[in-house]
């Protein structure tokens, strides 16, 4: 298990945290989540599958509100944003995704206490992760890129991996790293091998990010994650304008799931010249499907 993974273990109570560092080195070298449950046993999910830690008595509500105050080092104000979208981001590019009673603010939820359930999901580099497609991606030069993926396949990875392989391969790399996934960001560094050639905008929303991107750092190509929002699909069209080519990813299962989304205009009009399809079958990471689309129409809101 890397040694960033071993800090966040360290946070967790004495209990919980001898039951992870006593499991197997394959099972703890391949941790994916750590779910904690008050009133439950604690799960531990290894290679997509369930391991039960027996530690009912120890899952109170109060443990709960421990680890989690533990895992904002105590900082509640710091991650106040987030936490009201049920998760944040640790030292790391972690995620911790979090239940319980949701207080809202004229009709808009703005904190979450009394926490009933944690899930801690790690975030790892893996090197090569992209070998599998760098080809489709940057042969003859970057094509627009879109990696479709149902949630756990692996796809920010696959993303992470792919800024460092394009940055040594020569181009000028910005990321767009609004939920602080990709990059891992703390205290202005990154936790991962990105490339000496990529620059990280770190929390910044999409459709601000982008367009700050390209008038600040003149990059080759964007990367980010999960679009989604109209004004995300804005941002892509003036990135496009500005001959800056863009890969980034979204959630669906198949071609017809992503034209039906608030940005099926782009794909449309083709705006993405590759597509990328992903599943966790038969493990995390497997690329499914490559389509390339021909007649892309250039040019775009803007321009």
């Amino acid at each position: 298990m890397d040694e960033n993974m071993k800090k966040i273990i360290r946070k967790l109570p004495q209990g919980l945290r001898e039951k992870i560092e006593g499991l197997p080195p394959g099972i703890a070298d391949n941790l994916e989540e750590i779910r904690v449950k008050a009133g439950a046993d604690s799960l531990i999910i290894s290679e997509g599958r369930e391991i039960n830690l027996h530690d009912r008595e120890e899952s109170t509500p109060e443990a709960l509100e421990e680890i989690l105050n533990r895992l904002l080092d105590y900082s509640y104000y710091a991650y106040e944003e987030e936490l009201s979208k049920g998760y944040i981001t640790i030292e790391g590019g972690h995620r911790v995704g979090i239940c319980g009673r949701v207080s809202l603010k004229e009709d808009k939820v703005c904190l979450i206490k009394e926490v009933s359930s944690l899930n801690i999901r790690r975030s790892r580099q893996i090197l090569g992760a992209s070998d599998k497609i760098i080809g489709s991606v940057c042969g003859g030069g970057v094509s627009n890129t879109l990696i479709i993926s149902p949630p756990k396949c692996g796809k920010t990875t696959l993303l992470r991996d792919l800024a460092r392989a394009l940055s040594e391969r020569g181009y000028r790399v910005g990321i767009c790293d609004e939920r602080s996934e990709i990059a891992g960001c703390f205290n202005g560094r990154t936790t991962y091998d990105l490339g000496s050639r990529t620059d990280i905008l770190d929390g910044c929303p999409k459709g601000e990010g982008i367009i700050m991107l390209i008038r600040a750092m003149s990059p080759d190509v964007i990367i980010t994650d999960e679009i989604g929002k109209s004004e995300d699909a804005c941002a892509i069209e003036e990135a496009l304008c500005a001959g800056v080519k863009i890969i980034t990813t979204i959630h669906g299962n198949s071609f017809e799931d992503v034209a039906s989304s608030a940005v099926g205009g782009l794909i449309k009009n083709h705006i993405f010249e590759t597509l990328i399809f992903l599943t966790a079958t038969p493990s995390t990471g497997t690329v499914r499907k490559i389509m390339k689309l021909s007649g892309m129409r250039r040019g775009g809101k803007g321009c």
